[in-house]
């Protein structure tokens, strides 16, 4: 180069701009020697807080777990947190993550303490902050090869230069950073297909681009930096791409980023207004100056298109031999500034004639005569020159050739990456034909997994079983799944599959490389395919006439899509397949290993497809097996909230997940979301507490109403389909709408409120929050107040309308269905990109706007009512969420084992509570029977003399406890309800059902109560007067002994007992004879019992009156009760006809269940041996009354409840007649007297010899009065500990496993006389069972004895205290002592009038002297009855308690006595106060005596498959016309009938049919059924199964 030209370059003004003020650049900070760089290393990781990861690595896991740093808004207070806030903010894609400045403490509070108003011409101690360049490296130099991928990926987004070249600070060496950028995909369009309106859509790595490449020689007065951001911004908007010293921290000293090569990318978007070039090109950036990184300048020098050198001086042979030296591919342009102090002409013409530089490869900065914009300008022409006209194009993946022979390093020459790399290429490499590929090496998916879906569905629906019997028809189905189950089983193992397997099976980070080659290669495979498809589609989805076509290029679209999710598809239908294979089949065995390898992945951050969006089915057995071994690995109880996107495709879901969580659900767009897909997030200790959970799981899923399925017959299903499952799932569920497409919205909210509603009616509360994207106004909530008013009103519409379609029609608006606010609940976030794309980085409007809404659902979270579910509970909700979904009607369909448990706690509680009352209130009116007991006797302290007004005063008492325990069972209830540690808020739809059983229990006892007080007031009543006479006469012959020993006395001679015996015979005739007996008065029970029936039957009028008058109350009962003279014939043809169950047997059926209740009322009445009160009579009339309320299904008439009630007061009358009279007859004074004759001769033997009477007396006194008190008492309180006891046993815990516990007992017995037992008399079978489980049970355990030990131990310390206390009392004869020893035991013991008035007279005892003997003889009688009990078997003893257990365990666990109306299955709903039935369990409907009118054989169909057919049916209730099964709520509003969602849960009772079909034909005279094959497949064991299943039981 000539001097000539020198002088020209310096007066052409086209090569010349103003220039800044000279300053010291970052470019020219010195440079560490690399002695020192170890340590500048080790200093820097320590000061941000990274030196633990140098050696092990930061993972993604690591980086994605949810802290509270991840949440917070505290600005950095130290240089740590200058790191985490970047990371943050890069992970969120922020373009504001780069500005990490902090404030420490002791800065602020110097400035403040200062007060200083100068201003500084220098930013204070920049040595003290961290440049975001030694950030970027220190986190790349200490993160492993994922978390640099994610990292390189989000920096690419916000347009921020990524690391080509990564300095090695241990070794002086640097990485080519290939890896890193793989995942980085660009979409561009070159102006060449600007008018096609194509684009490229490739993976930057492997995009051949030119490069130029920028580097500075010695000190730079420039920053060569911002000269770039120039360079590669338009005029409309500025970016800062490569960091410079003007922004934030970026004039601080680079402590380890010096020999950093950045690279970034310009890509065109085909508009030449906007774009700079009309060609993609990559930008390189050196830092730091080339004379020192010769080996990174030589690697641009060879891969670069062009290098332009930046400099001040080019004087030092140093630098002329650099650049003359290179082997140089890349053209060298040159950039100096002309006026720099150290500027020399003649090095710069020696450099250029060495290189040959022409005058237009030098660019020559100049000051006053050309301003930057026109340098820049120029530049810009400069490198436009080259792009467009340079044949230097490299990928950075050749580029690995060079570094290799310069010794870079690659990042991807690791063993793990290359032998990952292998294994995907090897399995990738055979792909061809996409489709070939799919049905050769991946064969069990596709059109068989398809079939198997829709026979899934239809095994629910039941949409095509026309006239088919249904069971044949499911069976049928059954049958079609096993066939292709069986041929995917045929297929062998393919060698994609088998190379993938071991693959993924490999260890550490091997198999995340393979994992994410194989993501890589798949994508770079589909793409170029897929995205043909779609511009196919888009075109034909214009216009709604192309169904046909658009079906067509759907199929193709999912022929041509091969991602990794098809091999894990492949490996769950492999799985899945196995699982029918038996169990020690090696095929299945080996397996057994998949479900955990995934789990592993899952754990790991691998999203897990849930819904397979092709097929539109969950793989339910592969997904819950999978997550049952995630459970395993967490260990149990790790709790998990859910967060799910919904909306419209291609609005940002997933990027909306990905910018919030930072986590990498596909967004490319040749590639949308089908179906739906969940990935597990770890959640910090920090934040553990605030979220009570362990781990978070987002949940990504397919648009609604995609253009993809938007013209298929199904997509309204489908999308509803997907909604309900992912809100059943979700915590917190972000609804994704359009307000401007108002048709479009209505359809989406339709679907999410039907989700919504359907959702509150199994009890689960999702929260829920509406985001509008693209909304980027300032004032955009408070301008869309009128909009957020217009959503509202759309969703109450929506509410309606659903609630309509789904029968609940309760629900008027959306905040009905669930919380809401219209402005809570609404978020505004502008759009993604800030400029056009490609060139556009993330809005950061968008990235403040996502985080704003991130913390918001983490505060939601926070917040959540109810527990989070731990991952067995969430694998349940996804089975029975999607069982449910299945079904077309989803509400009555829904079962739940979580809900099922829940339920089942809530039972458990409230039988807890009720027990409790009820115990309360046995001891209660116990105690208070023995107080009415020992009424008018010398036992009562101070009661009213008045037995009305005592008995007034007990019932007021009464209240007062009933109301107490009332309030105590609702504010338990209350206090349940809001628990938060257990699922409490599944139960709320239960709640008022069990506030009502609550009140209708103190209503029950309350009755039951009264009922008791009165009939032993009125019992006591009558004994009163009779004791009275019984006492005189007594006293009589106590007289006339005293006369007669006197009498006797006053004879000289000594009298010998004979003699006396004589005497007394002689005297007790003469007294009797004076005596008046009168004969009592004996009630005629008919009677009463006959005026009570009258008035009771007073509503049914004039025929019921006559009806009675036709028959004598005396002569009904005698005879069995037979109603089947007196129906109708014509009836019984009409029954017939229409396959109604003989009437005759359902009312027979009825009258022997009611006649049985009655018969075990009287005869426990009758044991007590009281006397009769006419509350007896009305107790038998309200039951009868209540059991025909309750069976109102079963038709009666007056004739038929007339007959009924005659026959059961006629022998309940009699048997009353004959107590009554047994009780007069048992209370006659003159039999009374003559029972004690013997008793009273003694007695007077005794005092005429005076004989001590102590020891004698205090005997009698124990086992007359005492001992059968004691008994008594044992008798009244042992029932009560009893049932006490057997509540506690599992199979009496609950309804659900006292049924449980019954049907496995007749399963195991296996006896066919137990199943007609069962089936015709439920209750009579059931009490029996019930008495055999507990003969059983205490006949194994020493329970009852252990409570007659306590009661009868409390007995004899009762009785010593009394002793005791009447010993230091102040009477001194023995009637006195004896007084106040029954006083005392006044409350506790009722003792016999008649044994006490007979042991008082003739009595001479001394009172000490009786006192010790009666101590002896109370210890004594505790023997004697330890011994007593010891021998008297079980059944014996629970022959005499007061209170039956049998009875009253059958009254707490059978349920109110409903049976189905179609297979009379009994109901099984806890409460009293429920209103609606459900059976765990329906039978087949010939059990139930049905059969089909034509042909009369039993029918096998079971009514839980009836409600979800196209059948229909037709009884009295329907008026005889056909109504859809569907429908039966209609008919019956009062039952539930869930549909069986397992479709194995029958199969105990298709067991039990098939095994004794003909047995219950001949026994129901009856037809046998037709039953289907595979019922008679099914083993006991399975049948059992089925049971457990069925009631939930674990």
């Amino acid at each position: 180069m000539n001097s000539s030209t020198l002088c020209n370059i310096k007066s052409n003004k086209e090569n010349s701009f103003e220039a800044p003020e000279e300053m010291d650049s970052s470019e020219t900070l010195s440079v560490e020697t690399s002695m020192n760089t170890k340590t500048q290393l080790e200093r820097l990781l320590e000061d941000l807080g990274l030196e633990q990861y140098y050696r092990k690595k930061l993972s993604l896991s690591k980086i994605l777990e949810l802290k509270k740093r991840t949440i917070t808004d505290e600005p950095a207070k130290c240089k740590s947190d200058q790191l985490w806030h970047f990371l943050r903010k890069l992970m969120m894609v922020n373009v504001t993550a780069r500005n990490v400045t902090y404030t420490s403490e002791c800065d602020s509070s110097s400035d403040e303490k200062s007060g200083s108003t100068e201003f500084d011409s220098d930013s204070p101690n920049t040595d003290d902050k961290v440049n975001p360049l030694d950030i970027i490296a220190a986190l790349f130099v200490c993160s492993d090869g994922f978390v640099q991928q994610e990292m390189a990926l989000k920096m690419s987004m916000c347009q921020f230069s990524v690391p080509l070249l990564l300095p090695n600070c241990d070794t002086n060496q640097c990485t080519l950073m290939l890896w890193a950028m793989r995942d980085i995909v660009k979409k561009y369009r070159a102006q060449s297909l600007s008018e096609s309106k194509g684009f490229i859509e490739d993976r930057i790595v492997l995009s051949e681009l030119p490069m130029i490449s920028f580097v500075r020689l010695g000190e730079c007065s420039s920053s060569k930096s911002e000269i770039l951001n120039k360079l590669l911004s338009n005029s409309q908007q500025y970016h800062d791409t490569f960091v410079h010293r003007n922004m934030e921290c970026g004039d601080s000293p680079r402590r380890i980023s010096n020999r950093l090569t950045e690279i970034t990318w310009y890509l065109p978007c085909g508009n030449t207004n906007i774009d700079i070039f009309s060609q993609p090109v990559a930008v390189a950036n050196l830092r730091g100056d080339i004379e020192s990184f010769e080996t990174q300048y030589s690697f641009l020098c060879q891969t670069s298109a062009a290098v332009f050198v930046f400099f001040d001086n080019l004087g030092s042979e140093s630098e002329f031999s650099l650049l003359t030296n290179q082997q140089h591919k890349a053209q060298i342009f040159l950039v100096g500034n002309y006026y720099s102090k150290r500027f020399s002409k003649d090095a710069l013409e020696k450099v250029a004639n060495k290189l040959g530089l022409t005058n237009d490869k030098i660019i020559i900065i100049r000051k006053k005569q050309k301003n930057e914009a026109d340098f820049v300008k120029s530049l810009r022409y400069k490198v436009r020159d080259v792009v467009e006209n340079s044949k230097m194009k490299m990928t950075i993946e050749q580029m690995a050739d060079i570094a290799h022979e310069l010794g870079i390093l690659v990042d991807e020459d690791s063993p793990e990456c290359q032998t990952a790399k292998t294994n995907a290429e090897a399995i990738t490499a055979e792909i061809q034909d996409i489709h070939k590929y799919k049905e050769d090496q991946l064969p069990r998916q596709g059109e068989i997994w398809k079939e198997l879906t829709c026979l899934e569905k239809e095994e629910f629906r039941l949409l095509k079983v026309g006239s088919k019997n249904i069971e044949d028809y499911k069976s049928e189905l059954h049958l079609k799944k096993e066939e292709l189950r069986k041929k995917q089983n045929s297929y062998n193992m393919s060698t994609a599959m088998t190379c993938f397997i071991n693959a993924i099976s490999s260890p550490g980070t091997e198999r995340f490389y393979f994992l994410k080659w194989m993501q890589m290669n798949l994508d770079n495979l589909s793409r170029i395919k897929l995205s043909q498809l779609r511009e196919k589609y888009k075109e034909k989805c214009k216009n709604s006439a192309n169904k046909e076509e658009i079906k067509e290029i759907d199929r193709q679209i999912s022929n041509s899509s091969l991602g990794i999710e098809h091999f894990f598809r492949e490996m769950g239908q492999i799985y899945e397949a196995s699982l029918s294979l038996p169990q020690t089949d090696p095929a299945r065995q080996k397996l057994q290993h998949l479900p955990k390898l995934y789990a592993e992945l899952l754990l790991d951050g691998f999203p897990l497809e849930l819904v397979d969006g092709d097929a539109s089915n969950i793989p339910l057995r592969w997904v819950s097996d999978v997550l049952s071994q995630l459970s395993d690995l967490v260990s149990p109880n790790r709790k998990i909230l859910v967060v799910t996107v919904l909306g419209v495709q291609r609005t940002g879901k997933s990027t909306l997940l990905n910018t919030m969580f930072g986590v990498q659900f596909a967004v490319s767009s040749g590639r949308c979301t089908r179906g739906a897909f969940m990935l597990l997030i770890k959640i910090n200790e920090d934040m553990k507490k605030v979220l009570n959970c362990d781990f978070m799981l987002i949940i990504d899923t397919e648009g609604l109403k995609s253009p993809e399925l938007a013209q298929l017959d199904n997509s309204y299903e489908h999308d509803n389909e997907l909604a309900t499952l992912v809100v059943g799932l979700s915590d917190v569920t972000i609804v994704n709408i359009a307000m401007e497409n108002s048709a479009e919205m209505k359809d989406i909210l339709q679907i999410v409120v039907h989700a919504f509603l359907r959702m509150k009616e199994v009890g689960k509360k999702p929260k829920c929050v509406f985001v509008h994207q693209n909304v980027s106004d300032v004032s955009a909530h408070e301008k869309n107040l009128r909009d957020r008013k217009l959503l509202l009103e759309q969703l109450n519409e929506m509410t309606q309308a659903a609630a309509k379609m789904e029968k609940k029609e309760e629900n008027k608006s959306f905040t009905d269905v669930m919380e809401y606010s219209p402005d809570t609940g609404n978020w505004y976030i502008p759009g993604l990109w800030n400029g056009n794309p490609p060139m556009a980085p993330v809005n950061a409007g968008y990235s403040d706007a996502v985080y704003e809404l991130k913390k918001h659902i983490i505060h939601l979270l926070g917040n959540c009512e109810s527990s989070a579910n731990n991952v067995l509970e969430f694998k349940e909700w996804m089975t029975s969420l999607w069982t449910a979904v299945k079904h077309e009607n989803f509400i009555f369909s829904f079962r739940n084992s979580l809900v099922a448990d829940a339920y089942m706690r809530l039972c458990t509680e409230f039988n807890k509570w009720e027990w409790e009352f009820r115990k309360e209130m046995y001891s209660w009116v116990t105690n208070a029977e023995i107080r009415i007991s020992n009424f008018g006797k010398v036992a009562v302290k101070s009661e009213s003399s008045d037995m009305r007004e005592f008995l007034t005063c007990l019932k007021s008492e009464a209240s007062t406890v009933l109301s107490r325990w009332e309030t105590k069972l609702l504010e338990n209830l209350t206090q349940y309800f809001q628990q938060t540690d257990v699922h409490v808020y599944l139960d709320e739809g239960y709640k008022e059902e069990f506030l009502n059983s609550a009140k209708s229990l103190r209503k029950e006892m309350e009755r039951s109560v009264f009922n008791q007080l009165t009939a032993a007031a009125e019992n006591r009543e009558g004994m009163i007067e009779i004791e009275k006479i019984k006492k005189n006469h007594i006293q009589e012959i106590g007289n006339a002994v005293c006369v007669l020993i006197d009498k006797c006395k006053m004879k000289i001679v000594r009298m010998t007992d004979k003699e006396l015996e004589k005497e007394f015979d002689k005297m007790w005739n003469e007294t009797l004879g004076k005596l008046s007996f009168s004969e009592q008065k004996i009630t005629n029970v008919f009677t009463n019992v006959s005026h009570f029936l009258r008035i009771n039957l007073l509503h049914r009028g004039s025929y019921a009156c006559e009806l009675l008058n036709q028959k004598s109350l005396q002569d009904c009962g005698k005879e069995p009760f037979n109603f089947t003279s007196v129906y109708p014939k014509l009836k019984l043809a009409v029954a017939k006809l229409y396959n109604i169950q003989d009437p005759i047997t359902a009312v027979q059926k009825l009258a022997d269940s009611i006649i049985d209740a009655c018969t075990q009322f009287v005869s426990e009445t009758v044991k007590r041996k009281n006397n009769y009160t006419d509350t007896y009579i009305q107790e038998i009339l309200h039951m009868i009354d209540e059991k025909l309320q309750n069976n109102q299904d079963v038709r009666t008439d007056t004739e038929f409840e007339v007959s009924l009630k005659q026959h059961i007061c006629g022998f309940a009358a009699r048997k009353f007649q004959k107590m009554h009279d047994d009780l007069i007859q048992e209370n006659d004074s003159y039999r009374c007297l003559m029972k004690n004759k013997e008793k009273f001769c003694d007695d007077f033997k005794y005092l005429f010899h005076e004989r001590d009477q102590c020891q004698k007396k205090a005997e009698e006194f124990t086992n007359k009065c005492l001992k059968p008190a004691v008994e008594d008492f044992i008798s009244r309180f042992l029932g009560a500990d009893i049932i006490h006891e057997m509540r506690i046993c599992e199979q009496f815990s609950t309804r659900m496993s006292f049924q449980y516990s019954v049907l496995l007992d007749l399963l195991l017995k296996a006896d066919f006389k137990n199943y007609v037992s069962y089936v015709d008399s439920y209750e009579k079978y059931v009490k029996t069972w019930i008495l055999n489980q507990l003969v059983e049970h205490f006949s194994t355990v020493t329970t009852i004895s252990e409570f007659e030990d306590r009661h009868l131990q409390s007995c004899i310390r009762s009785l010593y205290d009394a002793i005791n206390k009447a010993q230091r009392g102040m009477g001194e004869d023995l009637k006195t002592f004896i007084e106040d020893i029954c006083k005392e035991l006044g409350d506790k013991l009722v003792i016999s009038q008649d044994a006490l008035g007979a042991f008082m007279i003739l009595n001479n005892a001394d009172k000490e002297q009786f006192a010790h003997w009666l101590t002896v003889s109370v210890n004594e009688m505790a023997q004697d009855l330890r011994m007593k009990f010891k021998n008297v078997n079980t059944e014996m003893k629970l022959q005499h308690l007061h209170v039956q257990p049998q009875n009253e365990l059958f009254n707490r666990l059978v349920g109110c006595g409903k049976q189905c109306p179609f297979c009379k299955a009994p109901c099984e709903a806890g409460g009293g106060g429920h209103t609606e039935h459900f059976a765990s369990m329906h039978r087949p409907q010939g059990l139930g005596e049905f059969s089909w009118p034509n042909t009369q054989k039993l029918i096998a169909d079971i009514c839980s498959s009836f409600v979800m057919s196209g059948q229909r049916f037709r009884c009295r209730a329907t008026n005889h016309e056909y109504h859809p099964y569907k429908s039966y709520k209609a008919i019956y509003p009062d039952w539930k009938i869930h549909t069986d969602v397992s479709l194995k849960a029958s199969d105990y009772w298709k067991y039990v049919i098939a095994k004794y079909n003909m047995d219950f034909a001949k026994q129901y005279n009856k037809v046998p059924a037709d039953i289907p094959a595979a019922w008679k497949n099914i083993t006991k064991q399975q049948a059992g199964k089925s049971l457990k299943e069925s009631f939930n039981i674990r």
